[in-house]
């Protein structure tokens, strides 16, 4: 099978200090994997890089495109890129404001997406709008609300609504409940797990927390310094952690 994503040798240099360091690794059809490190480990440049916000200094990005088949959207040309994070790719900030425009309504921040791509019937964009805010749990008499006006929790349901409505193959995800309320995140993990499901998302989960990814990935990767230090299945890498540091983010979970 060939790899939906194929990252390979991705590094990111800010001067001396190292962002990722040759970081390797294939993503297939229907995989979720999670990326997990302290503050500053990396995982975070390295989504970057991937999704197409940072270019790396060194590494490819290979993208198993569904026109041309794998490109390297390191070299993709940035109208490319661009198309390929309105259809094929979707990115979920921490920050619901970094994804959403909050002057807009909720019914126009999904419709926007749409147009993007290409749709132009009024009734047919708000029709979609409106199923996308009920399958993430967001009454259809909100369609005509901004952003402003609805909780943190709300906010970030909007903006994975905007996100999936296009249909995309591969989601990044960049701490997709941080901020939030522990019963507010537990409810956008449910619905997140839902959606990966029955969409059969490709994803890539960055985030401290190691319940959201035994939750939500299949694959797991631990990162320090730029580097990944251990990767394999997710319960494995959590139940019998292989490396000090890995054991310690484990144990330190547990204490808590």
């Amino acid at each position: 099978m060939t790899p939906l994503l194929s990252v390979q040798g991705v590094t990111k240099h800010y001067g001396s200090y190292i962002g990722c360091a040759d970081v390797s690794f294939d993503l297939y059809p229907g995989e979720v994997m999670g990326i997990v490190g302290e503050s500053g480990s990396g995982k975070s440049t390295l989504l970057n890089c991937m999704a197409g916000h940072l270019a790396p200094d060194v590494g490819e990005v290979v993208f198993d495109t569904r026109m041309d088949g794998p490109r390297d959207t390191v070299t993709m040309s940035e109208p490319e890129r661009r198309m390929l994070s309105r259809t094929d790719w979707a990115f979920v900030h921490q920050h619901a404001r970094d994804g959403l425009r909050m002057g807009v309504s909720a019914g126009g921040n999904v419709g926007e997406r749409l147009m993007a791509v290409g749709e132009r019937h009024y009734g047919d964009i708000r029709d979609q709008a409106i199923d996308w805010l009920e399958r993430v749990e967001i009454d259809a008499t909100r369609v005509d609300d901004r952003p402003t006006t609805f909780s943190g929790g709300m906010q970030q349901r909007l903006q994975i609504a905007r996100n999936l409505v296009t249909g995309p193959r591969l989601v990044f995800m960049d701490e997709p409940t941080g901020g939030l309320d522990v019963s507010v995140q537990a409810r956008l993990l449910d619905l997140l797990r839902g959606l990966v499901r029955d969409m059969g998302l490709s994803a890539i989960i960055v985030t401290h927390d190691l319940a959201v990814v035994r939750l939500l990935a299949d694959r797991l990767m631990v990162m320090k310094s730029g580097r990944v230090i251990e990767a394999g299945l997710t319960d494995q890498v959590l139940d019998d952690p292989q490396h000090a540091y890995s054991q310690l983010l484990v144990s330190s979970v547990l204490q808590v």
